[in-house]
């Protein structure tokens, strides 16, 4: 039986080619950043983590990047770009933690061992907000301008999730089962995206 699996999976290597998605609104819009991921019922071979830990880094009074993906079990760090202390947290339920006021760089990274959204905030500067999306894939990315993503993947049978900031409940995903071939795939949501309104930073804050 597993000699069967490897098989298989080898078989799918093999087979894998660079799928286009597309997601698309309530609206019938192209959507930009949207978060998606394939999962598979069939086992999958272990992806190795990267050595090099994810960032997240917060700049010029900001979470950079906006939204981060990551996968199961992946360390990411928080240094500090600014000349001013940070407060970060998180009271998510998928990974709740506190990083105390700081410069530069925490001493060590933090890791994000259940897959969910992580919503993030600065206990300083209110504005600030950030997501670390934890996906149980090798497969992910977020849609560009166009609400396009590619990624090198097998064909085969699998299910697309999405997931986007403006959903009203944001730990909510979409799912759907999907084959990937030699076409392109589209995606449209069913449940409305609310427009994310940016909060100004404010300059003249001295923390």
């Amino acid at each position: 039986m597993k000699l069967v699996l490897v098989i298989a999976l080898i078989f799918m290597v093999f087979k894998s080619h660079a799928a286009t998605i597309t997601i698309y609104d309530q609206n019938q819009q192209p959507l930009p950043n949207a978060v998606v991921w394939l999962t598979s019922s069939v086992t999958m071979l272990d992806n190795e983590l990267p050595n090099a830990p994810f960032m997240m880094k917060q700049q010029e009074r900001q979470f950079t990047p906006h939204v981060l993906v990551v996968p199961k079990n992946a360390q990411v760090e928080f240094p500090n770009a600014d000349s001013i202390m940070h407060h970060v947290y998180s009271f998510s339920k998928s990974k709740s933690f506190e990083l105390k006021l700081y410069r530069e760089q925490p001493q060590a990274p933090i890791t994000f061992e259940q897959t969910g959204v992580v919503e993030l905030g600065c206990n300083i500067h209110d504005w600030m907000l950030g997501y670390i999306v934890v996906v149980d894939s090798p497969f992910y990315a977020i849609t560009d301008e166009q609400g396009r993503l590619s990624l090198n993947i097998p064909q085969g049978e699998y299910t697309l999730n999405v997931w986007h900031e403006g959903f009203s409940d944001i730990s909510s995903t979409e799912s759907q089962a999907v084959t990937v071939s030699n076409k392109n795939l589209r995606y449209q949501l069913k449940q409305k995206v609310i427009p994310r309104v940016a909060i100004g930073v404010d300059e003249f804050d001295d923390y």
